[in-house]
């Protein structure tokens, strides 16, 4: 135990990065970025953009926009350690939301309907919903936080 915690104290007063260098906050700001891509990729509205596939049914295409959303989460997964727990969580609520919006959808369709069918009753329901713009919200926080870094 001795050596794990002397090895990490050494470890944390070696840093090359101090909590405030020029360098730690570049690397802050560049997880901003990458999470505002994110959150761009994971909006519904652009992940059916991006994923519709014509001739899939409503099972198969859930399941390609939810391992899209997962697959873009999952990428950008370490960018967490650079942000705030608020900034990170808004993130990961939005995933959350947005995997949980197309499965209960998916969920309500009958078993016969195509992928343009929920793809349909997605943007129908992202029009009518305040949930559907939750991306936009989540940019603002990091776009936000990411502002304070620069000041």
């Amino acid at each position: 135990m001795y050596i794990l915690t002397h090895r990490l104290k050494t470890v944390s007063e070696d840093n090359p990065f101090p909590k405030d260098s020029a360098a730690n906050k570049s690397m802050q700001l560049q997880a901003y970025e990458r999470l505002i891509i994110l959150v761009d990729r994971i909006a519904l509205p652009h992940v059916i953009t991006r994923v519709n596939q014509p001739t899939a049914t409503a099972r198969e295409m859930q399941l390609l926009l939810t391992q899209n959303i997962r697959s873009e989460f999952d990428y950008n997964i370490t960018q967490q350690i650079y942000v705030t727990a608020e900034a990170w969580n808004a993130v990961k609520n939005l995933k959350e939301q947005n995997l949980l919006i197309i499965n209960q959808l998916a969920n309500v369709l009958p078993p016969h309907a195509t992928g343009l069918d929920l793809n349909k009753l997605l943007l129908e329901f992202l029009m009518s919903d305040k949930k559907g713009t939750l991306h936009e919200v989540v940019s603002e926080v990091l776009s936000y936080e990411a502002k304070k870094l620069m000041e």
